[in-house]
């Protein structure tokens, strides 16, 4: 996967050296939870609601890699040509983030990334964490279905609705209010709108998905800590264009 960006300190890691990475000891209220504890809770309950894992990736960030971040990409013979669901994991032992899960989608012919909705687990490492987690993961994972359906749907949305030039760019500027891109990133989005530099962005004609697809693009450069926020904020933004339920 293309899309696990890691920098500042960041890199990518094998599924054997997530397992080799270190866990603090636990205090009597702080109880960090080792990376590959939680992957695996995670990947037995995505077995059990019929998923199964087709690519995943990992990083790690620090010398002792104190920050975990993966993606798994996710197939239920329900699968779209042209874009895929994925799952964001990460996990701290540095007290940074709570050991949290967020459900995306991935642009198939791009290898573009966003995160939508909501995180579906956020657990902060206190004292019951490693009694509460598989219960957590269990109920979150059981809500994918539904979620995986309200993707379809947004996206199914988002190609239906045509936008006007001015209309493109006025999104842009409040995609910049909203802090979904910085204003350094405006050119790129608006280039790729105008001529997107993947034909299949042109066959829905001037789309939201074209445009949401420009945004997406100029993601690839930031990252993945910071993809859920803006991400979920692009598709605020877009919902309330195409009248998609939140």
């Amino acid at each position: 996967m293309a899309n696990l960006l890691m920098h500042c300190g960041g890199r990518h890691v094998t599924r054997p050296e997530v397992i080799d990475c270190p866990t603090p000891e636990r205090t009597e209220s702080w109880v960090p939870v080792p990376h590959y504890h939680l992957l695996d809770i995670i990947e037995r309950t995505i077995g059990g609601q019929g998923f199964r894992i087709t690519n995943q990736a990992h990083g790690l960030w620090g010398d002792d890699g104190a920050r975990y971040f993966g993606l798994m990409e996710l197939a239920n013979g329900h699968q779209a040509k042209d874009y895929n669901l994925v799952l964001g994991v990460r996990n701290s032992h540095d007290k940074t983030f709570p050991a949290s899960l967020a459900l995306g989608s991935q642009v198939l012919v791009c290898d573009n990334l966003s995160f939508y909705g909501e995180v579906v687990i956020a657990r902060r490492h206190t004292r019951f964490i490693e009694r509460d987690l598989p219960g957590i993961v269990t109920q979150a994972m059981g809500r994918i279905s539904a979620m995986r359906l309200e993707q379809d749907q947004r996206i199914a949305a988002y190609k239906a609705r045509q936008l006007s030039d001015r209309t493109a760019h006025d999104i842009v500027i409040r995609a910049v209010d909203a802090g979904v891109v910085p204003v350094t990133q405006v050119p790129l989005v608006l280039h790729e709108w105008r001529e997107p530099r993947y034909q299949a962005f042109t066959e829905n004609g001037r789309s939201v998905w074209r445009l949401f697809n420009a945004f997406t693009e100029s993601f690839k450069s930031r990252s993945l800590e910071m993809l859920p926020r803006r991400s979920q904020a692009l598709h605020g933004l877009l919902d309330m264009v195409c009248q998609v339920a939140a």
